[in-house]
């Protein structure tokens, strides 16, 4: 048994095989294969809320089945997104997800937390990579399941993401700038790339000086360098803020 049948085995007993419309795969897995680095990203379409109860025993279920992200660990990190069924079909912006689970806050969960219903824009770009991928793990096909997502709210949602990018900028470097590269690429080419294919088209159209930041970050999500920013820690502010110059030059206002 894979570890994405784990998780989707925690989601079944968790919620019930009756309430679950569909589970389907996103980000890496479906866009060009998983790397040395990428999260296992997986959706769940609910029929009904969930419970307190259930979005504990969710988080409880996922700190052991969701790996840190350290070199050389056997088990990947895991990005869980519930949605309900009704709250984004017919779609709406900014959606509701009811939960999401990612490592980024494994010291937060660690403490007691739980992740809360909220909205979230950042729904727009996962559905849409939902129904490019069409990899159900359980389920209809996500085209029976989802709506399409209109490209004006994949840009709102991608810019509205850039503040608590940058704020993470010391403290997640690679996924950061690897994050922005994708919201380059996809503000100038309404396509949406795996994380090494967007650094590849960014770094075509870097300025020299701007391009050793971005290299180390792919190659590192490769799987083909050491991660390690001390060398290169001057410029890594610069090329974030040549990049999103770049992108605010491209998205509407």
């Amino acid at each position: 048994m894979t570890q994405t049948d784990d998780v989707v085995r925690l989601v079944r007993d968790v919620l019930g095989d009756a309430d679950i419309v569909g589970v389907y795969l996103h980000g890496s897995a479906v866009l060009g294969g998983l790397r040395p680095h990428s999260d296992i990203d997986v959706l769940v379409v609910a029929r009904r809320r969930t419970t307190a109860g259930q979005r504990q025993a969710l988080t409880d279920g996922l700190l052991g089945l969701s790996g840190g992200g350290a070199p050389g660990e056997a088990l990947r990190p895991v990005e869980l997104t519930v949605v309900v069924q009704d709250d984004i079909r017919p779609w709406t912006y900014p959606p509701r997800c009811e939960f999401q689970y990612g490592e980024w806050l494994r010291e937060a969960y660690l403490r007691g937390r739980t992740p809360e219903p909220a909205p979230s824009p950042d729904l727009a770009l996962l559905v849409t990579m939902v129904l490019r991928g069409r990899s159900a793990l359980r389920g209809p096909a996500p085209d029976q399941v989802l709506d399409p997502v209109p490209s004006a709210d994949v840009t709102r949602a991608m810019v509205a993401g850039v503040p608590e990018l940058l704020a993470e900028l010391d403290t997640d470097t690679r996924n950061v700038l690897l994050t922005l590269a994708r919201i380059w690429t996809t503000l100038a080419t309404g396509d949406i790339k795996s994380k090494d294919a967007a650094a590849d088209w960014v770094l075509d159209r870097l300025p020299a000086e701007h391009r050793p930041v971005l290299s180390r970050a792919r190659a590192v999500y490769l799987g083909a360098a050491e991660e390690r920013w001390d060398d290169l820690l001057p410029q890594i502010k610069p090329h974030a803020q040549y990049v999103v110059r770049e992108m605010e030059r491209l998205a509407p206002h």
